[in-house]
């Protein structure tokens, strides 16, 4: 079976939460994190400047929020089985975020997932910055991970085909193409092509 990719969203998709929301709750910066996402959705702000903007609320922070914030998030209902049926059936689950690889590294760990993309919060003497480390992961940013992942998953079905021939010509038993299959056992038994 040929190999697939499925590419979900992070927040309010693999999570229920809204995880800048939850950072915002701890720096007591709610309304105005609200405020600015309520902009980006209108299309006042494009997305690296929203999130530039959102994430400097957050500055004095400590880092250890983040373990908080981490504590507080839930993985949305089926998630777990969704992955573990699309492993099943020999395809890859990948996720990409406008949000913070701090929260979601261990939980893409913990889920089993293949690959997985997202922002980084900066972080100096144990405070958050206010900033984030380049580069943003934006719209653009996200095309061009899912380009690599599929071209990863195809490079992946072709390689483990070639195997497979090779392994099947080997036994005596290559099926595509010009299939060739032995009769008897045994040193002395001669290949004929199958009909």
């Amino acid at each position: 079976m040929a190999r697939f990719l499925v590419v979900l969203d992070v927040d309010s998709t693999l999570i229920e939460n809204e995880v800048i929301e939850l950072l915002a709750e701890e720096a007591g910066s709610g309304e105005k994190v609200a405020e600015i996402t309520f902009r980006a959705m209108n299309g006042e702000l494009d997305f690296e400047h929203s999130l530039r903007e959102r994430v400097a609320t957050l500055v004095g922070l400590p880092a250890s929020v983040i373990d908080t914030v981490r504590a507080r998030v839930t993985v949305t209902t089926g998630v777990p089985e969704l992955i573990a049926g699309v492993h099943a059936a020999d395809g890859l689950v990948a996720v990409v975020s406008g949000g913070f690889h701090e929260i979601i590294d261990p939980l893409a760990r913990e889920l089993g997932l293949d690959h997985w993309r997202a922002n980084r919060l900066a972080v100096a003497d144990g405070l958050l910055t206010g900033d984030v480390i380049p580069p943003v992961i934006d719209a653009a940013a996200k095309a061009a991970a899912l380009r690599e992942w599929a071209r990863d998953a195809g490079d992946r079905t072709d390689d483990r085909g070639r195997r497979r021939r090779q392994r099947s010509a080997d036994d005596g038993d290559l099926r595509p193409g010009g299939r060739i299959r032995r009769e008897g056992s045994g040193a002395r038994s001669r290949p004929r092509a199958a009909r």
